[in-house]
């Protein structure tokens, strides 16, 4: 029997043993009452001097997961940077290269473990995540593609702009170089991407949502003017690119806070975890992706 302790209905807890630990972090893991027969899986991570249990109670993913019946992965981060603490590593070697270890190494063996003891369904596995966890988004669909289906990061960066080769100015084709050379010989499927950013963001200035959009919509081949543009609430601009493989959410007026409540709703369409046994399920108004 694997030794770590089990997740029981309506709780946050910690699994001692999943596997395979370089980055040296720790998993909290969110099972419902009601675990859909082949669960999806959702990475949720949370910000630098963030805790797992912090994002867990702060975020509405745990009370959605109860509605549509997927695990929730809470890892714990340890890292400092810039003075900040208990932050996920996106800079290292290790970090940005497919198979390099550190903390992605240490989420993957979360996700497998999931994946084995709840029969999960390897083709909706997603990541999320705010600041520090939203960069750690970025850097999960970058260098295992083969894992992550699609990813929502929240006042993120774009892969790699920590890294050595990301810093600077760059074209949306150098954007999206940095992802193709994270995972080389990757011929698979790319991640989709739904990206949020607050105007007024006095951490991670606003512009990095751009530079989000120019990365992945590159890494897809598609347009980089948007096939759609909408308001789905007041203060929101959401934009839709190509045939909906890239999505940026502008919220007006907001700061380094995100997601605001009913966010994580649109992230959760977006990924389709509100689908049980292949029938989507209908959000309730706040979380309609509009």
């Amino acid at each position: 029997m694997e030794g770590h302790s089990e997740a029981s209905a309506a709780t946050l807890q910690q699994v001692t043993s999943f596997g395979a630990n370089p980055g040296n972090i720790q998993m909290y893991l969110y099972a419902p009452g009601d675990v859909a027969p082949r669960p999806g899986v959702l990475v949720a991570m949370h910000g630098c001097n963030g805790t797992a249990q912090d994002f867990y109670q702060g975020t509405e993913f745990a009370s959605l997961a109860d509605r549509y019946g997927f695990i929730v992965i809470y890892p714990q981060a340890n890292k400092s940077a810039n003075g900040l603490s208990n932050c996920f590593d996106v800079w290292s070697d290790a970090a940005l290269r497919h198979g390099g270890g550190s903390d992605p190494g240490s989420i993957v063996s979360m996700v497998n473990h999931v994946l084995r003891r709840y029969n999960g369904d390897p083709q909706r596995v997603f990541a999320t995540g705010f600041s520090s966890g939203a960069m750690e988004t970025n850097n999960l669909l970058a260098v295992n593609p083969d894992v992550f289906r699609a990813g929502a990061p929240f006042s993120g960066v774009p892969y790699g702009c920590l890294g050595p080769a990301g810093r600077g100015d760059k074209t949306p084709q150098q954007w999206g170089d940095l992802v193709r050379n994270a995972c080389p010989g990757y011929s698979g499927p790319r991640p989709r991407v739904q990206a949020w950013h607050g105007t007024t963001d006095d951490v991670l200035h606003f512009s990095m949502l751009q530079k989000e959009v120019d990365q992945w919509t590159n890494v897809w081949g598609i347009g980089q003017t948007p096939a759609a543009t909408s308001a789905p609430q007041p203060g929101w601009t959401r934009r839709v690119f190509g045939a909906g493989q890239v999505e940026a959410f502008t919220i007006n007026g907001a700061g380094h806070d995100l997601p605001h409540p009913g966010m994580a709703g649109h992230a959760v369409r977006f990924f389709g975890l509100d689908a049980v046994d292949g029938a989507r399920l209908q959000l309730s108004d706040s979380h309609r992706a509009g």
